[in-house]
C-alpha cells in the first residue's frame, strides 16, 4: 500500500513556526482531508508534502522512503501532482492548451466536468473561479497521478459539481489529500471501507484530531439561552410602594 506521511514536521516562515512537530499518513487507495480554518496549518502541511516548503524538522516519506530532501520537481516526477488554491491554471492560454498540457487526448475530462467543453476555446484567466477549478482538477485527472494533492478542490463549485468532484476524488485509485476548511457532509456520510476518507484537523499547526470522518462530529454553535420570564404583574398594586 502506498503512504504519504509527513512524520513529526516543523515548518517555519522566518521567526514563526507554522507546523509543530505535525504527524499524519495518507494511504491508497483513499482520501484524506486536512481540516482547519485559515492560519491552521492545513496549507503549509500539504505544501510539505509536495516539496514545495522546506521542513525545519521532521520528514515526508513516501512508500518507505525518506523523501525530505526530494525537490518538489522530482516528486512530480516520480507521479505526485498538486493543485495549489491560487494560480492552478495557465491564465494566458486557452481551456484546450490547458488539456493537451495535462494529455493530447483530453477529452477523458468531459466525462468529469462536461461544461469544460463549450469553454475549450476560451482563456483561463477569464474564466470564474468555479470553472477555474474545473480545469485544474480535469488537468490533474488527466495527468493520472500516484499521488494527488488538492487545496480548496470545490472553491467556487456549486453544490452538485462539489458533490461530483468528492465522488471523483474519493473514487480514485491514488493516494488524494485535500485541504479543506470545513468537512464536507458527503464525506461524511461516505462509509465505504474500500475507500477510507480520514481527517486530520489542525489548529495552529498542531494536529487536534484525527480518525474517519464519520467519527468527526460537525461543529455546532452553543444554543442561546432564553431569559427567563418574570413573576406576572399585580393587579393590584400596592399605592405604598
Amino acid at each position: 500500500m502506498t503512504t504519504l506521511a509527513l512524520r513529526h514536521a516543523r515548518v517555519r516562515y522566518g521567526p514563526l513556526e507554522a507546523l509543530h512537530g505535525v504527524t499524519l499518513a495518507a494511504p491508497t487507495p483513499g482520501l484524506t482531508v486536512l481540516l482547519g480554518r485559515n492560519g491552521s496549518g492545513r496549507t503549509t502541511a500539504l505544501r510539505a508534502l509536495a516539496g514545495t516548503v522546506p521542513l525545519s524538522a521532521g520528514a515526508v516519506v513516501w512508500d518507505g522512503t525518506d523523501i525530505t530532501r526530494v525537490p518538489a520537481h522530482e516528486r512530480a516526477r516520480r507521479g505526485l501532482h498538486l493543485v495549489p488554491e491560487r494560480q492552478a491554471v495557465f491564465g494566458s492560454l486557452t481551456v484546450r492548451e490547458n488539456l493537451e498540457l495535462a494529455a493530447p487526448a483530453y477529452s477523458p475530462a468531459f466525462k468529469a466536468y462536461p461544461q469544460l467543453e463549450a469553454l475549450l476555446p476560451r482563456r483561463a484567466g477569464t474564466l470564474s473561479g468555479g470553472e477555474q477549478r474545473m480545469l485544474a482538477l480535469a488537468r490533474a485527472l488527466l495527468a493520472h497521478a500516484r499521488v494527488l494533492l488538492v487545496d480548496e478542490p470545490t472553491q467556487g463549485m456549486s453544490p452538485t459539481v462539489a458533490a461530483r468532484t468528492y465522488a471523483l476524488l474519493a473514487g480514485l485509485d491514488a493516494c488524494v489529500v485535500v485541504a479543506e476548511q470545513r468537512l464536507p457532509p458527503a464525506l461524511r456520510d461516505r462509509t465505504s471501507a474500500h475507500t477510507p476518507v480520514l481527517v486530520y484537523e489542525l489548529r495552529r499547526g498542531a494536529v487536534v484530531f484525527s480518525g474517519e470522518a464519520a467519527e468527526r462530529e460537525p461543529i455546532r454553535a452553543a444554543p442561546r439561552t432564553r431569559p427567563q420570564p418574570g413573576p406576572p404583574p399585580s393587579p393590584h398594586p400596592n399605592p405604598s410602594e
